[in-house]
């Protein structure tokens, strides 16, 4: 590495310290202000970042900028314009002018709007987000924006997730007044997402239709060795991996993104990647860009990135675990129990309110994570089940116990560890352990959401959860706001007590994976929405329009066009995953199938005519099964097709019906025809099969380089 990493670290972010350097002291302090405050952009501001910015793009080799923003999909998207500006003389001028920075203009027609806009409704408005700061990636200026349409409609996951944001804070910074903490004038949540991923080798992914049109393997035997012997999981880095996570880290590191951690994960050649911490929008930012960057670097070790929530079966899938606190403007986390009353009662009222938000919303928290790859994973060995619910740990249980019954609580005190060996220091044990069954655990200063698939932007679940906590402060604000000072710490205990009387019951921190916890969770109320057509109904249930709407997240037509969003998108992939299924089975499998019992029946008929009477037992009882498997196969697979064209035909008469149809009958028709394919593939040699198998593509990169 030329550079050090301090050096490397952000040399291609537009951030505060190029800011610094570039922008004339007056219009610096403006831009700041606009950042820190929100405040509205002045025109003379913006033209003056936009000569510097487009100046310290140049010296970089940018020729070209683009609005960054992240529509209705899974993905960014980004059109490119040239800095190029012709002149009367026949030349070219570089140029780049504040209008340009803070507005684009590209076509909306062709995004997913749940109807918002039709075809013929074309124009859409690109927003600069100044919070977010621009970068340099393939000789181009990103510039992070919002994407609304012509009449205003948010378009994007980013202008929902940045009103979410300034709800909550608004929220916030009310209930500390109230609480006596008159310094905090702003209040950010904070999202350090971890991203697990899968790397297989590109030569293998490139022979698998399943993997390239739907991200997952549709068929499939098992490996003779999966993840059984748990000697993956923080297992030493295999070179090719360790060439790659190098790589990669630099990418970030260059963006400003500070990859922190990075570590093998449980199943065979899967893998984990965590950032530090960073404010929400730039978070979300950082974690699209970050999952983009995987698939480049990983394209020039000639391997594959893999984000699907469960590429392979009958090993762990891959989530994504968004860490989510609430900072002050004065260094303060909010969800850190403080070291005197005042800041103690401040961490109870924030604890509460996130306990009271994930109870009166744990169904728009599990729809935040729907999706059909997400399915899969959900409730496995991996994963959270689908019922949310949180773990505080014995001592915050405990607390909330003692409040409850106005008994003052004895903490315990530090527990000094001592392991045996002598050489090792002491070290002070946590208050918490870890409980990896849970969907929502506390985690010393912040919750840790691991409900979310790999695959999906952290956007949505954060604009529910601010929103959810913005709704919980409002209403304990709405109780405290006419007590008298002298009454006020008798009212928060009575708050704080009968909150938690009210929600106690989404605190569990047992195993999740039990039938018990789903039996004790059906007892609480809990929801246990299993799939996504059973989840996505919930989203426009009048209690969650209405908190959605009333603090102006969504208009109500945004959120039904949201609605039709997810649903769609569920239909659309399993309509893609059926059809890639039929195509594989027919038009390779089957095939190779033919092709091995014609060997076989030759083989037979040879050593016949060599050894007359010689046994060809093998030979037959081989023949016999694949001739059942096949049969099989293809009255299962002319099951599917119609099983298909029925959840198909219901599309446009009754979305939600079409999406139940694909979740109960196609879905359970693809895993018969799976069945009968993977025992059919463990008859035949990897030397007639059309595709790679398990064992190559889990076990594919290799320590040579």
């Amino acid at each position: 590495m030329a550079q050090s990493i301090p050096e490397l670290y952000g040399s291609l972010v537009f951030n505060d310290k190029i800011m610094r350097e570039k922008l004339p002291k007056d219009m610096y302090k403006a831009l700041k202000k606009t950042i820190e405050n929100g405040t509205h952009l002045e025109l003379d501001v913006a033209n003056s970042v936009a000569v510097a910015m487009k100046e310290w793009a140049l010296e970089h080799g940018a020729t070209h900028y683009t609005h960054w923003f992240q529509p209705m999909t899974n993905f960014t998207a980004e059109k490119h314009d040239s800095f190029i500006s012709p002149t009367v003389d026949g030349q070219v001028i570089m140029d780049f002018s504040g209008k340009e920075l803070v507005k684009g203009e590209p076509d909306a027609s062709s995004f997913p709007s749940g109807g918002l806009r039709a075809t013929f409704e074309a124009r859409g408005y690109t927003a600069w987000d100044p919070t977010s700061p621009a970068f340099i990636k393939d000789r181009t200026l990103y510039i992070p924006t919002a994407f609304c349409s012509y009449s205003g409609e948010a378009l994007d996951k980013k202008t929902p997730l940045l009103r979410s944001m300034d709800t909550l804070n608004k929220e916030a910074v009310k209930i500390l007044r109230l609480l006596g903490n008159t310094e905090v004038k702003h209040i950010n949540t904070t999202v350090g997402p971890e991203q697990e991923y899968f790397l297989v080798d590109k030569d293998l992914y490139n022979k698998r239709k399943d993997l390239i049109f739907c991200g997952r393997t549709l068929i499939g035997a098992p490996a003779p060795k999966g993840q059984e012997m748990e000697d993956h999981y923080f297992g030493t880095l295999k070179p090719r991996v360790s060439a790659y996570m190098h790589d990669l880290d630099e990418e970030l590191w260059k963006l400003g993104i500070p990859a922190k951690t990075k570590h093998n994960e449980v199943a065979p050649a899967q893998h984990e990647l965590a950032p530090v911490f960073d404010t929400t929008n730039v978070a979300v930012d950082h974690n699209q860009l970050t999952m983009e960057i995987m698939k480049k670097v990983a394209a020039k070790h000639n391997m594959v990135c893999l984000l699907h929530e469960k590429p392979f079966e009958g090993i762990n899938g891959s989530g994504k675990h968004n860490n989510w606190s609430m900072s002050t403007d004065t260094g303060v986390n909010l969800l850190d129990p403080g070291k005197t009353p005042a800041e103690n009662t401040q961490f109870l009222v924030f604890l509460v309110a996130v306990i009271k938000a994930v109870d009166d919303y744990a169904d728009l928290l599990r729809i935040s994570v729907a999706s059909a790859g997400n399915d899969h994973r959900l409730g496995a060995n991996e994963a959270p089940p689908a019922v949310v619910s949180i773990f505080l740990g014995d001592e915050l249980t405990e607390v909330l116990k003692a409040i409850e019954n106005d008994e003052f609580f004895v903490g315990h005190s530090a527990v000094q560890m001592d392991i045996g060996a002598k050489v090792l220091p002491h070290f002070v044990k946590d208050n918490t352990d870890r409980n990896r069954t849970s969907p929502f655990a506390f985690t010393g200063n912040k919750f840790e959401f691991r409900m979310l698939g790999s695959s999906s932007s952290v956007a949505n679940p954060n604009i529910i959860l601010n929103t959810a906590v913005a709704e919980s402060l409002r209403q304990f604000y709405e109780k405290l706001k006419d007590v008298p000072a002298d009454e006020m710490e008798s009212a928060v205990h009575e708050l704080l007590k009968q909150t938690i009387i009210d929600h106690k019951r989404v605190i569990f921190n047992g195993n999740g994976y039990t039938d018990e916890w789903l039996e004790e969770a059906k007892k609480r109320g809990l929801y246990n929405l299993v799939s996504t057509p059973d989840a996505l109904p919930h989203f426009i249930d009048e209690k969650n329009e209405k908190l959605l709407t009333s603090h102006h997240i969504f208009t109500d037509a945004e959120l039904h066009s949201r609605y039709e969003i997810k649903m769609e998108n569920y239909v659309k992939t399993l309509h893609i995953e059926a059809n890639t299924l039929v195509e594989i089975i027919q038009k390779d499998l089957l095939p190779s199938i033919t092709t091995y019992m014609e060997k076989l029946a030759q083989t037979a008929s040879l050593k016949k005519s060599v050894v007359p009477g010689i046994s060809v037992s093998a030979e037959a009882s081989l023949l016999s099964r694949l001739t059942e498997l096949a049969e099989t196969m293809t009255k299962d697979l002319e099951t599917l097709k119609a099983d298909t064209a029925m959840a198909e035909y219901e599309v446009d008469k009754d979305l939600l019906k079409s999406a139940k149809l694909y979740q109960s009958v196609v879905l359970t028709d693809m895993e018969k025809v799976r069945v009968s394919a993977d025992a059919a593939e463990a008859l035949i040699p990897d030397s007639i099969l059309p595709y790679p198998t398990y064992g190559k593509l889990l076990f594919s990169i290799s320590d040579r380089e």
